[in-house]
């Protein structure tokens, strides 16, 4: 049986956003690597790093 929240949306948004920032940022520092520019990485490893960060964040409010 599911558990209802009162935050329910905000908690599929942040799953999903996080998944969509984690898709982006394989692509951009695949992209970055293969073409050796820099910033692309960086933004790369930026958007791995934030899609992380918003699933933990996911995570962590679900185990309260």
């Amino acid at each position: 049986m599911v558990a209802q929240t009162t935050d329910g949306h905000v908690l599929l948004v942040k799953k999903l956003g996080g998944l969509f920032a984690i898709v982006i940022g394989c692509l951009l520092t695949a992209v970055g690597v293969t073409f050796e520019s820099s910033g692309t990485t960086f933004f790369g490893v930026l958007f791995l790093v934030l899609g992380a960060g918003l699933l933990v964040l996911k995570i962590v409010k679900r185990n309260e």
